[in-house]
């Protein structure tokens, strides 16, 4: 069907000159319709190449010609208006010719930035699914409900460095992790995963309490000579104390924001303290160091990337206060709808990534 649509349109133009010169003759002489023979150059232009509007062009000009001669207009009484009429056809075919070129030129930046948009595409679907492959799956911490939401910033680019994770120790703790590595390209993704890779193998061979775990992490990426800033906090819950009502939890935080705890009775808090270094800058004497409290049944711990409460025009002390808001709206909601709620609340989308990883003591 559609070749037989690509012949109509290149016979098109040959059957437009065929029909002049067939209404010329059965016209009758005296009957001038040889400035006509335009159409078919013009016809050319609309869907065949420059070079055949160009011959179109051509062959309208030499059957205006031949009609002139057929017609007698080569009297000295219509050798004027005939000069004209030829004229007028080759300006026409000059026309023609410069319009298909624009045509020409529009089909061919349409075909680029088609070109150019599938490929934008395959690279966003490339990288959401590489993203999502280095982050796994949603981490699930027995004993307690679990829910994790990774968004891509609005950027062609899908991959970045924002991670989040939850993963049983020796001792029969859990540790939390979210963490930011700076960028939205490959290699922040490959000092994610890096990254998140030693830290779990570091919390598992030995360094259970967040700080140590930070510290160890701090010595192997001083050996990778990492020329990018790093941040995450990291957390141990004990599912073992449930029984009794209250599990404890420990946390520390090199550099990231704070993480939010929503009690069962709806009130949020912003555990806030003074931060440690960020991971990779050079050690200073003082150590890192853990935070601890208890949970009760019903409450909710959310850690989060900055991503979530940064937009332009606003200081991230006014992302956290949102942050409160509204998580005393949604805190007790289910925890997928809850992450859910809040995405949706954010209203328009910064450039930043967004990681969410958000626990629940059953009530």
């Amino acid at each position: 069907m559609v070749d037989r649509s690509e012949r109509f349109h290149q016979a098109l133009p040959a059957l437009a000159l065929a029909l002049v010169v067939l209404a010329e003759i059965l016209s009758g002489r005296g009957q001038v319709v040889l400035g006509l023979a335009v159409i078919a150059p013009l016809v050319a232009a609309t869907a065949l190449s420059r070079r055949a509007t160009v011959a179109y062009g051509a062959a309208a000009f030499v059957v205006g010609t031949l009609l002139g001669l057929y017609e007698q207009q080569y009297t000295a009484e219509t050798a004027v208006a005939q000069s004209v009429r030829l004229v007028a056809v080759a300006l026409a075919g000059v026309l023609a010719v410069a319009t298909c070129e624009l045509r020409l030129r529009r089909e061919a930046q349409l075909a680029r930035l088609g070109a150019e948009a599938a490929a934008t595409r395959a690279a966003v679907r490339t990288g959401e699914t590489l993203q999502r492959a280095l982050l796994g799956d949603a981490p699930r911490v027995p004993g307690m409900e679990t829910a994790a939401r990774y968004l891509p910033g609005a950027r062609e680019a899908q991959v970045g460095g924002d991670w989040y994770d939850a993963f049983p120790l020796a001792d029969g703790r859990t540790m939390l992790v979210i963490g930011d590595v700076a960028g939205h390209d490959a290699p922040a993704a490959a000092t994610m995963a890096q990254t998140r890779g030693m830290l779990r193998a570091l919390a598992r061979s030995g360094h259970t309490s967040p700080a140590a775990a930070l510290t160890a992490l701090d010595d192997v990426l001083a050996g990778l000579s990492l020329e990018t800033l790093v941040t995450v906090a990291v957390a141990t819950v004990d599912v073992r104390g449930l029984a009794a009502g209250a599990v404890p939890l420990r946390w520390s935080n090199a550099g990231h924001p704070p993480p939010v705890l929503v009690r069962a009775d709806g009130s949020a808090e912003v555990l806030q303290r003074v931060p440690d270094r960020l991971l990779g800058t050079t050690p200073t004497d003082a150590p890192r160091s853990d935070h601890e409290l208890v949970l009760h049944r019903g409450d909710t711990l959310l850690l989060y990337t900055d991503g979530l409460i940064e937009r332009r025009g606003m200081t991230l002390d006014d992302g956290t206060a949102w942050l409160v808001r509204a998580l005393r709206q949604l805190g007790r909601e289910p925890l997928d709808r809850m992450c859910d709620g809040l995405l949706s609340a954010l209203g328009t989308r910064g450039d930043d990534d967004i990681a969410l990883l958000a626990v629940r003591l059953p009530a």
